[in-house]
C-alpha cells in the first residue's frame, strides 16, 4: 500500500537558489510543452504523445543550457504529468492544463536517486537539506515532491511503498450518518453536532488589515514583495487551521465507527450562489470528505456517499412520509403521518445512515459523479492512490 509522509525542510539560501532554478527549469518546460501541444492541435487536430515531449529534452538543453540546472529526471516527470493532465481532459475528468505561473505554489518531483540520511534529505543537484522528520516510516521510497509555499516555506511530500496490501472494508459495526451544513460543520445521526469554526471569520481582520497594506504597495517594489508574503502567511494560518480541525474530526469519526455515510454534495455548483460562497468555500467540506474516504480505507472500514438528490432532509425517519416542500430557514418540522417532531438536520443525518445501509445490503455502491482523477500510464500511476499516514504525528490520538 502507498502512504504519503510530508515534512517539513530547512534549505539553506544555496539550496533555495539552486532549489528556485529547478522550479523555474520545469515550470518553463510545462509552459513550452503546453504551448507546443495547442499549436499542433490547431494546425493538424492532433496532440503530442508523452515520448515525443521527452524526447525534446535532448536539444532544448543545447539551445537553452540552463536548463541543466534542475535534475533531469524532474523534467522527464513534467512531460509525464502534462501527458496525463490531457488525458484526464479528455477523459471529463478535470480541466484543460493551463500554464504555470512563478508567482504562487512551486512544486517539482523527484522519481528516484533520493534518500534520507538521519535529519537529511539528500536531494540530486540540491545536496543534504535538513528535514525535520517528526515520524518514521517503513517502506521503499518512490517519489519525493519539494514544494514551496508562497509564505516561503518549503515542503518534502515522500511517497513510501510499505509492501502491505489494503485491508478489505467490512460493515460489520457501527454505522455512522453525518449531514454537513454551515451553522454547524457536521450533524451525525447519533445527535452529535460539531460546530463551524469559521476560520477565515475569526482571521478576517488580521487579513483585510494586511490586504489593505498591500494594495498601497507598488508593483515591483521590494515593500511590495514583503507584504505579499505577510498577506500568505495569514492565509496559510487559515488553511492550517482548517486542515487541523478536519483532520482531528474525521479520525474521531473513523475510530468510533466502521461505517460512515455523508452525502454527495455538489460543491462546485453550490459557490455559485454569491450569498454563501465565502462561507461554502471557507468550511471545507469536499476536503473532509476527502479525509473521511482515505482514512476508512486504511482502517479496513467502509465510506459511502449518497446521491445528492436523496430527500433526506424532507423524509420522516420514523414512518418515511416526505413533505413537499421544506424551505431553509425551516430547522425544525413535525410530520403529519406519524406527528413526530424533527430536528431538520438530525433527521437528514439519520436518512442518510439507512439509506446507506439500505444501499449496503442491496450489494451496490453510490459514489460521487465523475470519478477520481488517476494517472493513466508510465510508472508514476500510483501517485494519486497514496494514502496520507497520520500514525506517530504529534496530533495523532486513537479513540
Amino acid at each position: 500500500m502507498y502512504k504519503a509522509y510530508k515534512f517539513k525542510i530547512y534549505p539553506n539560501t544555496e539550496q533555495q537558489i539552486a532549489l528556485a532554478k529547478a522550479f523555474g527549469c520545469c515550470r518553463w518546460y510545462w509552459n513550452y510543452s503546453l504551448n507546443l501541444c495547442q499549436e499542433t492541435y490547431n494546425k493538424t487536430g492532433k496532440g503530442l504523445s508523452r515520448g515525443y515531449i521527452q524526447g525534446l529534452l535532448p536539444g532544448l538543453k543545447k539551445e537553452y543550457p540552463w536548463l541543466t540546472d534542475a535534475y533531469s529526471q524532474c523534467l522527464q516527470v513534467v512531460a509525464l504529468n502534462l501527458s496525463t493532465a490531457y488525458k484526464n481532459f479528455f477523459d471529463k475528468r478535470a480541466k484543460l492544463p493551463r500554464f504555470k505561473s512563478k508567482h504562487g505554489r512551486q512544486s517539482i518531483s523527484y522519481p528516484a536517486n533520493v534518500k534520507f540520511e538521519d535529519d537529511y534529505l539528500k536531494l540530486p543537484k540540491i545536496g543534504l537539506v535538513y528535514c525535520r522528520r517528526h515520524r518514521d516510516f517503513e517502506g521503499t521510497i518512490k517519489t519525493v515532491t519539494i514544494s514551496k509555499n508562497p509564505d516561503e516555506k518549503y515542503f518534502a511530500s515522500v511517497l513510501v511503498d510499505d509492501g502491505k496490501e489494503q485491508t478489505e472494508p467490512s460493515v460489520e459495526g457501527k454505522a455512522i450518518g453525518i449531514d454537513l451544513g454551515l451553522t454547524h460543520f457536521a450533524i451525525t445521526s447519533n445527535g452529535s453536532k460539531y460546530d463551524n469554526p469559521k476560520h477565515l471569520v475569526k482571521h478576517s481582520r488580521n487579513l483585510k488589515k494586511k490586504q489593505q497594506s498591500l494594495s498601497r504597495k507598488k508593483k515591483g517594489s521590494n515593500r511590495r514583495n514583503k507584504a505579499r508574503k505577510l498577506v500568505a502567511k495569514v492565509h496559510s494560518k487559515i488553511a492550517r487551521c482548517r486542515e487541523d480541525f478536519i483532520h482531528k474530526l474525521s479520525r474521531k469519526l473513523v475510530n468510533e465507527n466502521q461505517v460512515i455515510a455523508v452525502e454527495n454534495l455538489n460543491v462546485k455548483g453550490m459557490v455559485r450562489n454569491h450569498n454563501l460562497a465565502k462561507a461554502i468555500s471557507d468550511v471545507g467540506w469536499g476536503q473532509f470528505c476527502t479525509m473521511l474516504k482515505y482514512k476508512a480505507q486504511r482502517e479496513g472500514k467502509t465510506y459511502i456517499e449518497i446521491d445528492r438528490f436523496f430527500p433526506s432532509s424532507k423524509t420522516c425517519n420514523v414512518c418515511l412520509n416526505q413533505v413537499g416542500s421544506l424551505p431553509l430557514d425551516v430547522r425544525s418540522w413535525t410530520c403529519e403521518h406519524c406527528q413526530t417532531n424533527h430536528d431538520r438536520d438530525i433527521n437528514a443525518a439519520i436518512n442518510i445512515r439507512n439509506e446507506s445501509l439500505r444501499i449496503l445490503s442491496l450489494g451496490t455502491s453510490d459514489t460521487a459523479n465523475g470519478g477520481d482523477v488517476r494517472r493513466m500510464g508510465g510508472k508514476l500511476d500510483y501517485l494519486l492512490d497514496a494514502i496520507p499516514c497520520e500514525v506517530g504525528s504529534p496530533n495523532y490520538t486513537v479513540g
